[in-house]
């Protein structure tokens, strides 16, 4: 499956086929992306890689996540996806990581709506929840930007680099989604 949206950017749903490109990419930035991810020290070699990613084809198969591969003009730039899925309540959370040299550009945000937009629209979720650890303002700010509510902080969540992090809590129904979406 994938989405196109727009003459650079798409997002694939991820593969094996993916391995070496999506390795390649969190190389380039894995000091960067290590501050808020805590499996990227896991990530070694083009096999973890492909591990991981016939881990997730396993989970897109039993319906517990989908996601998908963001490529700029067709190279690998990260993942986004809607994780911890579950149907029977209708919810999912999601996640993504972009390499530090596509900051800036809308990555993000235009690839947030899509994948906001197959939760809500094709798999019928009514609640989506986006976790951010409270220092990383960027992903806060990815939150505030697209709608999201902020419900709280989940005091010390996720174990990243030895460390606590604190998390900060956003969700959008699919109400909210449907009425911003008519604005």
């Amino acid at each position: 499956m994938t989405i196109t949206i727009d003459k650079h950017l798409k997002l694939e749903l991820t593969s094996v086929k993916h391995a070496e490109g999506l390795y390649e990419a969190l190389n380039n930035s894995r000091q960067h992306l290590s501050a808020f991810l805590p499996w990227v020290d896991r990530m070694q070699t083009v096999n973890d890689f492909r591990n991981y990613i016939k881990n997730c084809e396993l989970l897109y198969e039993e319906k517990k996540e989908v996601s998908f591969v963001m490529l700029y003009d067709d190279t690998p730039v990260g993942r986004i996806g809607l994780h911890h899925m579950n149907l029977q309540n209708k919810n999912a959370s999601v996640g993504y990581w972009l390499t530090k040299n596509m900051e800036g550009k809308g990555i993000v945000i235009r690839s947030c709506k899509e994948l906001l937009a197959y939760g809500f629209e094709v798999l019928d979720l009514n609640r989506i929840e986006l976790r951010a650890a409270v220092e990383n303002l960027r992903s806060l700010a990815v939150a505030e930007k697209l709608g999201f509510i902020k419900e709280g902080i989940a005091r010390e969540a996720e174990l990243v680099n030895n460390k606590f992090l604190d998390l900060t809590l956003y969700s959008m129904l699919s109400s909210e989604w449907r009425e911003r979406k008519s604005r």
